[in-house]
């Protein structure tokens, strides 16, 4: 039988998690990638290009409930900085230090992260519409 989790742990477990994106002394980042995603943010970006970077709002998540924290969309917004579909994220405390890596899709496609567009061009406006981190109840 799989573990199962009540609400409040579920809700302790996300806001525990985004809470280490503000550690530090500043706000943490939004790196966006294109390319292959590593297995993890332990992992160092080799081979993907990053093609946009966005300072957070601190804190850069509202508190969970039902197990979802909601990404502080507002005034997130970035220019690209190189040329590329964006497919993934990574989530960094003010140190650069990787916490949470997503998926990216635009807006209505479904990923932990929603762009206006996937399709970045060097100088175009991104704008973050939706971003959320949820941790799973388990199944019985």
């Amino acid at each position: 039988m799989a573990i199962t989790i009540s609400t409040a742990a579920r809700n302790a477990a996300a806001d525990a998690i985004v809470d280490l994106i503000d550690a530090g002394t500043g706000a943490g980042a939004l790196l966006i990638y294109d390319g292959t995603r590593p297995p993890g943010p332990d992992t160092a970006v080799t081979t993907q290009t990053k093609l946009l970077e966005i300072e957070l709002n601190e804190p850069a998540f509202g508190a969970a409930t039902n197990g979802a924290a909601a990404l502080d969309t507002n005034g997130l917004s970035s220019t690209g900085e190189a040329n590329g579909t964006a497919s993934w994220f990574r989530l960094v405390d003010s140190d650069g230090n990787g916490v949470i890596d997503g998926s990216v899709t635009a807006t209505g496609g479904g990923g932990d992260l929603t762009l206006n567009t996937t399709t970045i061009s060097i100088g175009l406006t991104v704008e973050i519409t939706s971003g959320q981190i949820t941790m799973p109840a388990g199944t019985a």
